[in-house]
């Protein structure tokens, strides 16, 4: 899930509430993006000439804050920020949370790293809009949503490398190999959108896009 501009108060402890009602039934690892802050601050890094890895650094940083906010909310999960999946997957507890690892990836890979390491029964990214579209919404009205793709055909589109830091897209390109290899049940959703969130984390129909493995 991504924090943006829209999340305040209000919404941060809905979404919160959600999660905590959620883990009574599974044990949830959320993952916290960068966001439109993490972006500022890459755009501003990369103006002034920071390199890709140095860039990535700074939008890691963004999403261990933005996780602090989450696990403060929660109170049933962990008070420090795992820095790699390994110390993640070592917290007993209903709820576990964190932010980026390492540069040349996003936090789309942390999740499916965490998916196959844990064989989660569901892989749910939130974003900005509702699921997978021919093209940018955002950009073209007549953007058509997809309600299944499958992740072959992701892969011929997007391929599997790291491009550059960042970017503003449905999922991260090293993410889809892991899809793949590990045929990890994935589906997107707009987590704006917290009753269609609510019902992608717990196997019902929602509006959105499943990524067919």
């Amino acid at each position: 899930m991504v924090l943006s501009d829209e999340a305040d108060t209000r919404f941060l402890t809905q979404l919160t509430t959600l999660f905590k009602k959620i883990s009574k039934e599974y044990k949830l690892f959320i993952i916290v993006g960068g966001g439109k802050i993490a972006r500022r601050y890459i755009q501003l890094g990369r103006g002034l000439g920071f390199d890709e890895d140095t860039l990535d650094l700074i939008g890691i940083d963004v999403t261990r804050i933005n996780a602090r906010i989450i696990t403060n909310l929660l109170g049933v999960s962990n008070k420090e920020i795992p820095h790699t999946t390994s110390e993640a997957l070592k917290l007993n507890l209903p709820i576990v949370v964190m932010g980026g690892t390492d540069p040349k990836h996003s936090t789309d890979l942390v999740g499916a790293e965490l998916a196959e390491k844990t064989h989660a029964v569901r892989f749910v990214n939130a974003t900005n809009v509702d699921g997978i579209y021919d093209k940018d919404p955002n950009k073209y009205k007549d953007a058509k949503q997809l309600k299944e793709v499958s992740i072959d055909q992701l892969i011929a589109q997007y391929g599997t490398k790291w491009g550059v830091a960042g970017k503003n897209i449905f999922m991260d390109e090293p993410a889809l190999e892991i899809i793949q290899r590990a045929k990890i049940p994935t589906f997107i959703v707009n987590g704006k959108r917290l009753d269609q969130l609510e019902k992608a984390l717990t196997g019902q129909p929602f509006d959105g896009t499943e990524i067919l493995v």
